[in-house]
């Protein structure tokens, strides 16, 4: 058993856990991004992205759901290694270039992207002090951030010089380096405390909705996450398109928007735990991101060159920037022997705004524009945003 702290040895150190689980979030970030960024070179259209976007998160929310009991039995740094596979063989797929091939790759990625979360929330909750829990968190969630700012800079270049199949071969190769790192620490994690029973469906679900303040946080994370997924997998193809930017400018754009969440991962996570307000900042961050997207989707091709890369910096900050406070929150709502579990219950519903982006994007795009897709987004984060303020009234019942 992997991630338990032995009563006969000290805990191991966290920052070793911290840096390995932060870089298979790069990674996975990194895989998934990829066809986004490469989407011009590579003549994918917006349908086949929402495609490939649906095949991740419709395999990624069972993987999350049930991923606790393996975390549980194999370790996070094995579960680790195995997402790391998982993103080798997916970028393989992706490289053959045709729709089915695609599709398969958007399938084997959901292998990695489910678990990747709870297993990084059951080993590092039992590495930190809850004063902490925040800040580290959202250290960890930076990793999505480093692999969106390395691919929006690099991999249209390497689309543009040498192809796209390029680009997943340099994924691939990464993936294969983590599993090396992720195979060389794992031992260091490895304790002798008996994970504790199974649970089924039930039980899981009862995980999320025993809780108010839970079952809020796991609603309002439905449309934030299909925020974040949009401006991620999309948003290149705005700028081109209805932004006035050229490919590069464009990649340049998202990459700003990835460097203001890398910024608002730390500073909200830094925010968090001083004043010690966890929920006041995601609704402070769902505002802002409203206010984001509808504004680049009705008047984003109006605004000059400069204010068109900050206002994708301050989406970036907002839309990119909740993760490792919302992880932070459920690790301290959740039972303490179940935060694996509860994490991946809770994600299911994050993933389920994953999976629904997609389609609401195409959509609109087909009967409107993606700029009416966007501020259609902006109307649900606000209604995740009350979602929260509701449930916030409960904590002190609960």
């Amino acid at each position: 058993m992997v991630d338990a702290n032995s009563p006969v040895r000290p805990a191991p150190a966290l920052l070793p856990a911290l840096g390995a689980m932060t870089s298979l979030q790069a990674l996975v970030a990194l895989a998934l991004f990829a066809p986004g960024v490469v989407a011009p070179r590579a003549h994918i259209e917006v349908w086949q992205l929402s495609m490939f976007s649906c095949a991740v998160f419709a395999v990624g929310i069972p993987a999350s759901f049930w991923g606790g009991g393996f975390i549980a039995r194999l370790g996070s740094l094995r579960i680790a290694s195995l997402c790391a596979a998982a993103i080798m063989a997916s970028m393989a797929l992706a490289s053959l270039g045709t729709t089915a091939a695609l599709l398969a790759a958007g399938l084997c990625l959901g292998l990695a992207f489910g678990p990747e979360t709870p297993a990084s929330a059951a080993l590092l909750s039992r590495l930190v002090t809850a004063e902490r829990r925040a800040f580290v968190f959202s250290v960890r969630q930076t990793g999505n951030q480093i692999g969106a700012v390395c691919g929006s800079l690099v991999l249209p270049a390497l689309a543009i010089s040498l192809g796209p199949a390029w680009c997943y071969a340099a994924v691939g190769a990464c993936a294969l380096l983590a599993i090396l790192l992720f195979e060389r620490l794992r031992p260091t994690y490895v304790g002798k405390a008996v994970p504790p029973p199974e649970l089924g469906l039930r039980a899981r679900l009862a995980l999320v909705t025993a809780d108010r303040r839970i079952a809020m946080l796991a609603l309002a994370s439905m449309p934030f996450s299909a925020m974040q997924v949009s401006l991620n997998t999309v948003f290149v193809t705005l700028g081109t398109r209805e932004l006035g930017l050229s490919h590069i400018e464009a990649g340049m754009a998202l990459a700003c928007a990835q460097a203001g969440g890398l910024v608002g991962r730390l500073g909200w996570g830094f925010v968090a735990m001083r004043l010690d307000a966890s929920r006041g900042v995601l609704v402070a961050i769902g505002l802002g991101m409203a206010f984001c997207a509808a504004l680049l989707g009705l008047e984003g091709a109006s605004l000059g060159r400069s204010w068109q890369f900050a206002m994708a910096a301050l989406f970036g900050l907002t839309a990119s920037g909740w993760n490792g406070v919302f992880i932070a929150e459920i690790a301290r709502l959740a039972p303490q022997d179940r935060i694996g579990e509860a994490t991946g219950a809770v994600l299911t519903a994050s993933y389920a705004g994953l999976l629904a982006a997609p389609a609401l994007i195409s959509i609109l795009d087909a009967a409107a524009s993606l700029g009416a897709a966007f501020v259609a987004l902006a109307c649900l984060a606000l209604g995740g945003t009350l979602a929260l303020i509701w449930g916030g009234h409960d904590k002190a019942g609960q």
